[in-house]
């Protein structure tokens, strides 16, 4: 049995910036709510499958609704991506993340996901005027993060909007897909069923193209295994009674035979 390892504390930059702790992590009466159940399930099914081979399971983290920290000199400043993924970072950090933190994690995500609705719908497509404080989500994303992917999903038509940073801007790409070729794992649309909802869902795909199993699927998945795991020892089991019993009649009709023999006056052992 290993040892218990605690989780890791996160470093400090900056002793005299707020941490998480410091800094608000709750929603305010200003910002709008969960509009419906999909901003509940969408992001669920994004972190279920969000598994790149390049990182350890401990070193990824996903978040969905939860105030991210930005500028060390506007320390009150934050937006609340939907959902966003960062790697290399501790999953796990000694008393549970409140925020993320920019100056305190020193990662910034990889990519951030944006399910538009009505409230927020300019200000995820950048429409809002810039130059304004606090910035807006595109400006925070593009220009002061500079997060090298920006996913838009617009659940009443499924229409996807991938934006990848290019020479300091986000650039729409023509794709429907997004392909993370440092971490070997893509993001496409899915038709299925998730938590009772069949509909098209944004879901990340591996290598060989296929959908990363959600923990749903991978309970069926194991309990499928273990059927047919139990399926072919039944099997081997059934094989060996059948081979015991051959030779137990195979043994049965020696001895017959044998008796015969003696019956008759003929030693078998000599024959």
């Amino acid at each position: 049995m290993s040892a218990f390892m605690p989780p890791a504390p996160l470093p400090v930059a900056n002793p005299a910036l707020p941490t998480m702790y410091d800094l608000p992590s709750g929603k305010h009466p200003e910002e709008p709510g969960l509009p419906d159940e999909f901003h509940d399930f969408q992001p669920q099914l994004l972190s279920q499958t969000f598994r790149p081979l390049a990182f350890p399971p401990d070193r990824i983290f996903t978040a969905t609704d939860l105030n991210l920290y930005y500028d060390p000199q506007r320390p009150r400043y934050y937006k609340r991506p939907d959902w966003f993924a960062v790697v290399d970072v501790p999953r796990i950090v000694d008393r549970g993340r409140l925020s993320y933190v920019i100056w305190q994690e020193q990662q910034v995500p990889i990519v951030v996901v944006e399910l538009l609705s009505p409230n927020t719908i300019e200000e995820d497509q950048g429409l809002t005027l810039r130059d304004r404080q606090p910035p807006s989500k595109w400006e925070v994303y593009e220009s002061i993060l500079r997060i090298p992917n920006y996913v838009l999903f617009d659940r009443t038509g499924n229409s996807l909007q991938i934006y990848r940073l290019q020479a300091g801007r986000y650039q729409l790409q023509s794709e429907d897909r997004l392909w993370l070729e440092e971490l070997g794992i893509g993001l496409s649309l899915w038709q299925g069923t998730f938590e009772g909802f069949t509909r098209q869902w944004l879901r990340w795909y591996d290598i060989e193209g296929r959908w990363i199993p959600c923990e749903a699927e991978k309970t069926e998945l194991e309990r499928q295994r273990a059927e047919q795991a139990e399926r072919i020892a039944q099997e081997e089991r059934l094989r060996a009674e059948q081979a015991e019993r051959i030779i137990a009649e195979e043994r049965r009709r020696a001895q017959a035979m044998a008796e015969r023999l003696r019956a008759l006056g003929i030693d078998p052992d000599a024959l």
